[in-house]
């Protein structure tokens, strides 16, 4: 692209160029050096790939690009650079609704289909040994072995990312890793480097409302959704293409955990996703998500108001509504978490016909990325004789020698053509065709016009949230900011709120105490204010029905008493619930008939951020002796704050008091327990997760 197309604009403290699509271009003048190649060429480009027309397919021949990407993928062995810390588990795919019609994609095509599967689930900026919950993004990537070969669909638990161009990626990730000076934060992006990168890089705006969300903290893998994240195509047998965005929904509901419980979660038990994981599996209670689809066509593509192209945008489920088609079922946990989970092998490139790309160019370049990692990171070309990456359908080829193979062509014959008659042949009738799209453009490095529309979409999310998230959203800006030392970069991002809701950012600015309030950023492109809130971008308008799978943390001693022990018991059994009892010794406790009662955990142990919800039910001397233990304070304390329903029998007030808790700070959430009965009712509104309306009461600034 032609510097003459750029306009400059100052954002705050920053004066830079800007590309007609909204790109910043930082250029070199005076005495900044010139970004060059390792080759030493200069670099005219440094934001968008090479590609055949500003909406066509990127370019193989755009070494830069290659060269960034190829260097970026070799950072790190053995563990991965980016998705780290993760965890995987074993299941199956079952086709419930037909795509014959769209797609010859045989796992699409009948009803009934069933395929193994294996999922893995992580953090994205953290190394192996960082904690579960951070506030990241968490991939969600799903390997289908079927019987065309693996069709990997490598998403995260947010339908959008922070970039349009993968050439951006190496920057976004070094930006958000620790500082490769101090070595730290770790598995953090409360730092100046990640806001300085976001706050010169207005396509991040979106993507920052949803990381600044509950979103980036949920409560379990069980408990999200997943997404494709990109526009992708189904291809029928008759050429016909149709676009697909896909989507996993949780059947157990959208849950969340607020930032306070994450901190001290990480501090009780920093392996705390991956322990639900496996005892959920291992105790029968299946984790299971709905595969549903956007499906759309040209006609809707050319009258959306922004580019299905575009990674930082989605299409609201109230435009095109998600068409469930299949489940996916989590059943049995690894035999080896190396062999298996680590060295498990995802590329976006794995597809089977039927399923083909489109131009994004973010999915473009992670098509290039993916293989050359997974090639370095697994030590060779052959990490597809890896159990765990081996497609389960009959493979055959040419390929051969290399680190560690497993499979080398038999007999004479090692190539083809050949006249020996040994060895596979291409298959014009089932072999993997793309898509007959028509491409004809200039080389050029741009992007599409409505890429430039950086603030509609973030502001839609906003409005979307209900009040509590809204607020979550404003205390974690504040807070992330907070640990930024530039007061410059606070400015510049509130610039940037300021294009999303002037509320947020008035907030965000009182929060930081910012003395004068930042002009609004320039926008590239005007922003949509009209559009409508869309229900499904909120957890809590999107929570379980049930209390089921969730965990009920329930504080016991000597002496509780056996009946209300016992109705606790039966509710929850009956709810699905999950109870561990809570004693100040592991060994347990000796209720009112006199029998001994194993408990799951010491109180020491067991703060109530372990917990979706908490009973306490000791003794009166029970009571008594837990108010001189501090963690027996904290674990009520706690639960309060974090705005979990609390239910206490007869002899628990002492506990509520020892906790902060007075007879003003009552409220609809906090339950007597006074007889067997109660408990069904108590069960019942802990399907409500959350008593949100004593957070007001709770946070002072």
């Amino acid at each position: 692209m032609s510097t003459d197309k750029r306009t400059t604009v100052t954002i705050g403290d920053q004066t830079f160029e800007r590309g007609p699509q909204g790109a910043t271009h930082q250029v070199a003048k005076g005495d900044t050096p010139t970004l060059t190649t390792q080759q030493g060429l200069a670099v005219s480009d440094d934001q968008n790939t090479e590609k055949a027309g500003a909406r066509g397919p990127a370019l193989l021949e755009d070494f830069h690009f290659r060269e960034k990407i190829f260097h970026f993928d070799h950072e790190r062995i053995p563990e991965r650079v980016v998705h780290a810390r993760g965890y995987g588990a074993h299941g199956f795919f079952e086709l419930t609704d037909s795509l014959a019609d769209y797609t010859t994609a045989k796992v699409l095509g009948k009803k009934g289909t069933r395929v193994p599967a294996f999922v893995r689930f992580s953090t994205v900026a953290g190394a192996r040994g960082s904690f579960d919950i951070a506030r990241d993004v968490r991939g969600f990537a799903v390997k289908l072995y079927t019987e065309e070969g693996n069709w990997d669909l490598v998403g995260n638990n947010i339908p959008v990312f922070f970039i349009q161009d993968a050439i951006k990626f190496p920057d976004m990730v070094h930006a958000v890793k620790e500082e490769p000076d101090s070595g730290f934060p770790q598995a953090q992006s409360a730092h100046d480097n990640f806001w300085d990168f976001a706050s010169l890089s207005p396509e991040t705006v979106h993507m920052l409302m949803w990381i600044m969300s509950d979103r980036a903290i949920p409560r379990s893998f069980r408990f999200m959704e997943g997404f494709g994240v990109h526009t992708f195509r189904l291809v029928n047998a008759e050429g016909k293409s149709t676009y697909v965005k896909f989507h996993w929904k949780p059947k157990q509901g959208l849950q969340s955990v607020v930032w306070n419980e994450a901190v001290k979660i990480n501090g009780a038990d920093p392996d705390f996703h991956r322990r639900d994981l496996w005892e959920s599996i291992n105790s029968g209670d299946f984790p299971e998500w709905e595969l549903g689809v956007q499906l759309f066509d040209d006609e809707f593509a050319d009258k959306f108001d922004f580019d299905i192209l575009d990674a930082t945008k989605l299409i609201p489920e109230e435009l095109i509504p998600v068409r469930r088609i299949g489940r996916l079922v989590l059943n049995r946990t690894v035999d080896n978490f190396f062999a298996e989970t680590e060295q498990v092998a995802f590329c976006t490139q794995n597809v089977v016909p039927g399923i083909a790309f489109t131009n994004d160019p973010l999915l473009q370049g992670r098509n290039f990325s993916y293989l050359d990692t997974q090639t370095k990171r697994l030590g060779g070309p052959n990490f597809t004789h890896i159990p765990i990456n081996a497609p389960k359908c009959p493979f055959h080829n040419f390929q051969q020698d290399g680190h560690m193979a497993m499979h080398n062509p038999k007999g004479r014959a090692n190539y083809e053509p050949n006249s020996w008659g040994m060895g596979p042949r291409e298959n014009p009738q089932t072999g993997y065709k793309p898509y007959a799209e028509e491409v004809n453009g200039r080389k050029t490095r741009e992007r599409g016009e409505l890429f430039a529309d950086h603030y509609s979409q973030a502001r839609q999310f906003y409005t979307s949230q209900t009040p509590t998230e809204q607020t979550h959203i404003k205390n974690a800006f504040v807070f992330e900011l907070s640990k930024c030392l530039t007061p410059a970069i606070r400015a510049r991002v509130v610039a940037h709120l300021l294009n999303v809701d002037e509320k947020l950012a008035k907030g965000v600015a009182e929060g930081l105490r910012l003395e004068k309030m930042p002009a609004p950023a320039p926008a590239a492109r005007t922003p949509l204010t009209d559009l409508p809130a869309s229900n499904p971008l909120s957890i809590l308008k999107n929570g379980p029905k049930t209390f089921t799978g969730r965990k009920l943390g329930v504080l016991v001693t000597d002496g509780t008493d056996a009946d209300l022990l016992a109705a606790l018991m039966k509710a929850a059994e009956a709810e699905g619930t999950i109870v561990e009892l809570v004693a100040p010794a592991v060994g347990g406790v000796k209720t009112t008939d006199g029998k001994l009662v194993p408990a799951g955990q010491k109180i020491v142990g067991a703060p109530s951020v372990l917990y979706d919800a908490v009973v306490l039910i000791p003794s009166a001397a029970g009571a008594k002796l837990l108010t001189g233990e501090a963690t027996a304070r904290d674990f009520v304390a706690d639960a309060f704050a974090h705005a979990k329903f609390i239910g206490y029998g007869p002899d628990a007030k002492p506990l509520l008091a020892k906790g902060g808790i007075t007879p003003e700070d009552m409220d609809d959430g906090i339950i007597p327990l006074e007889a067997p009965s109660d408990l069904k009712t108590f069960i019942t509104l802990c399907r409500k997760l959350r008593f949100w309306d004593r957070e007001a009461r709770t946070h002072a600034v």
